[in-house]
């Protein structure tokens, strides 16, 4: 496609050749859910482009001024995060950019980066593997020459109560108390009626379940997303697996029995990995049983060293 020739000096500018009507500086100006490519780390050592919803902000701290240069802060991201993978030492020297390119007009500057994070998972006991895509965000601020990121990503995960499976096992009690009044059966009578419908009298629920997990990164660190994603897993003991056969199902029933737990026994398993971790200064956890027994989730919270900001900041 040719360029146009046309003289952009001669094009007016009304964000900067007319007056606001109503003077005064602004806390935060610029957009929401830009569609961008991002380069990821992909946990094995390369890196990944991947679709990304990105938001971007700049303060207005001249009061005089009418508006920012938008388009400044889309070039700006554009090439920042389509050539270089995303990490905290890139994300200060972006956020430097977008308060050098509005000079005398902004000294702060946030961005948001929203995007799946696809790792590759092995099934628990075949030689199977699968891709996961973990929901993450990735939050950094320059707030007059002070710089923090912040890192949030959701893993999905199986929660079986540990209420329902001891009435499950009552039941089970009473079955067997009514199949053998009266009889003291043999080890091998036992192990077939385990075996049978007639030896399982209930089940206990089990549902999908999300944890949410934001955490504040100590200055000098990367953006640890696979290490994060496997220490919220492991420390879970049941995320969802990928492909599997019938040895991996049972596998995962086994861990699911050996692992009950509620909402609020999530948190406090992913917040004592998260306390080892040299590299968190402060985190927020969040875990949401989407109950099988009831129309509305149970959830459970838990934050340290975490205050206000991010959260809400950005689209969606």
């Amino acid at each position: 496609m040719q360029r146009s020739d046309h003289n952009t000096a001669s094009l007016p500018d009304v964000a900067t050749a007319v007056q606001p009507a109503t003077a005064g500086a602004l806390d935060w100006v610029g957009m929401d859910g830009i569609d961008l490519p991002v380069r990821c780390a992909d946990g094995q050592g390369g890196t990944l482009s991947v679709p990304a919803r990105v938001s971007v902000q700049v303060n207005l701290a001249d009061p005089a001024a009418r508006g920012i240069h938008m388009s400044r802060l889309y070039l700006a991201l554009e090439q920042a995060l389509g050539e270089q993978p995303l990490t905290p030492a890139g994300l200060h020297a972006l956020l430097r950019t977008l308060v050098a390119s509005h000079k005398g007009l902004s000294s702060r500057a946030r961005l948001r980066v929203e995007y799946r994070q696809m790792l590759k998972r092995r099934a628990l006991v075949s030689d199977n593997a699968g891709w996961k895509a973990y929901p993450v965000t990735v939050d950094a601020q320059l707030l007059d020459d002070s710089f923090s990121v912040r890192l949030t990503c959701e893993v999905e995960y199986s929660s079986t109560c540990p209420a329902s499976a001891a009435l499950a096992r009552q039941l089970n009690q009473q079955r067997f108390d009514e199949d053998f009044a009266g009889v003291l059966p043999s080890q091998h009578a036992v192990r077939d009626w385990l075996g049978s419908e007639r030896g399982m009298a209930a089940t206990p629920h089990a549902q999908r379940s999300t944890a949410r997990v934001q955490v504040q990164l100590k200055p000098g660190f990367d953006l640890p997303v696979a290490d994060l994603v496997d220490a919220i897993e492991q420390a879970l003991a049941t995320p969802v697996q990928t492909a599997v056969k019938r040895e991996d199902e049972q596998a995962f029933a086994k861990l699911n029995a050996e692992n009950l737990m509620f909402c609020e026994d999530a948190v406090r398993r992913i917040r004592s990995a998260l306390d080892q971790d040299p590299r968190i200064a402060g985190y927020r956890i969040r875990a949401a049983h989407h109950e099988s027994l009831h129309p509305h989730d149970a959830v459970a919270e838990v934050s340290q060293n975490l205050g206000p900001g991010g959260e809400h900041f950005g689209h969606g």
